[in-house]
């Protein structure tokens, strides 16, 4: 495991927070509830019914006593819930009705508690989709004032040769398919803050197959539009582009391809172009390169919510969890 998660254990022992898994049954999110049960820095809220998950969690053989189980069908805030959805919804005709189907699932009911501050963070998609987090989170949630877009990124850490982990961000690697300058911006600095909860000084690359003008086309454009329009918004932030890979990382290559960069050898922190570029880029990091891989660890939501990969595991639960709660500290 990461070793900056020390850093995020003690911030979260100073004020420690609740999360809740919408998946309270699933072996992984018990095995992960037990371990943070024994601790005293996060709380979880399993969601489902109560017998059914005390019954997974003894065939599993995970101690869970302690933990806090709430079933939709039987909450006793229940009603107060469909009325602050319905008004969270009145633009839509959101009837009391239709609202108490909706809420009954686990992921719309999960993210409520979160909206009514029963919880301060959510962690869900151990068997669903990535679109099944998010669209109850843009609902309920919404995004942070002054965002108009959710995007995600990656934190990917692997052993360095001077005994000091390496640690690099990637975004948007899972949410936006073909992001604007506009959008692209965002996503710098979503990215950039969330690199800093990492403890990367982060220097900003933005991707392109192309570094100052060696390529043409409307793609190299908006990498290179976008990167001038987050070093005006970030002006405290070193941020380049557009940049190729190898001279967004290698000193040597960036002598040659951009000598007068601040960022070009140094990157840390990575901007791609679309989501093709981005889930390709993070995987043969991950699984070429031997880095570990956080994530999607979703971004620009006025509360920490994040996505599991379904074929996730226990350990990748326990240290997600952490990270979306860290953000609540934020």
């Amino acid at each position: 495991m990461y070793y900056g998660f020390g850093t995020m254990i003690e911030l979260l022992k100073k004020n420690p927070k609740t999360i809740v898994f919408t998946e309270g049954s699933d072996p992984r999110i018990l095995e992960a509830a037990s371990r943070l049960l024994a601790s005293s820095f996060l709380h979880p809220i399993l969601v489902g019914n109560e017998e059914e998950v005390f019954r997974a969690a003894e065939e599993a053989g995970y101690n869970i006593r302690g933990a806090q189980i709430i079933d939709s069908y039987h909450f006793d805030r229940f009603d107060e819930m469909v009325d602050i959805f319905c008004e969270l919804r009145k633009d839509k005709g959101m009837t009391h009705e239709e609202a108490r189907k909706i809420l009954v699932q686990p992921n719309y009911f999960g993210t409520m508690l979160v909206q009514m501050g029963i919880a301060d963070a959510l962690l869900g998609g151990a068997t669903y989709s990535t679109a099944d987090t998010v669209r109850p989170a843009l609902q309920i949630i919404k995004t942070k004032p002054g965002h108009s877009i959710v995007s995600s990124c990656f934190i990917l850490v692997r052993p360095g040769a001077t005994g000091e982990n390496e640690v690099l961000a990637m975004g948007d690697c899972a949410i936006n398919i073909n992001p604007s300058e506009d959008e692209l911006v965002e996503i710098c600095g979503e990215t950039a803050e969330c690199a800093k909860i990492f403890g990367v000084d982060p220097k900003v690359a933005f991707l392109s197959f192309s570094t100052y003008g060696s390529g043409k086309g409307p793609d190299v454009d908006k990498m290179r539009n976008a990167a001038k329009k987050a070093q005006i918004k970030y002006p405290t932030i070193p941020i380049d582009g557009e940049l190729q890979f190898d001279a967004a990382v290698s000193p040597r290559v960036a002598r040659t391809k951009c000598p007068n960069s601040n960022v070009g050898g140094h990157a840390n922190t990575f901007i791609f172009p679309d989501i093709n570029a981005g889930n390709l880029g993070y995987k043969i990091a991950q699984r070429m390169g031997n880095f570990e891989a956080y994530g999607p660890i979703l971004l620009g939501l006025n509360a920490p919510i994040n996505d599991l990969s379904r074929g996730c595991n226990a350990i990748e639960v326990y240290s997600m969890a952490i990270i979306t709660a860290a953000l609540a500290t934020e």
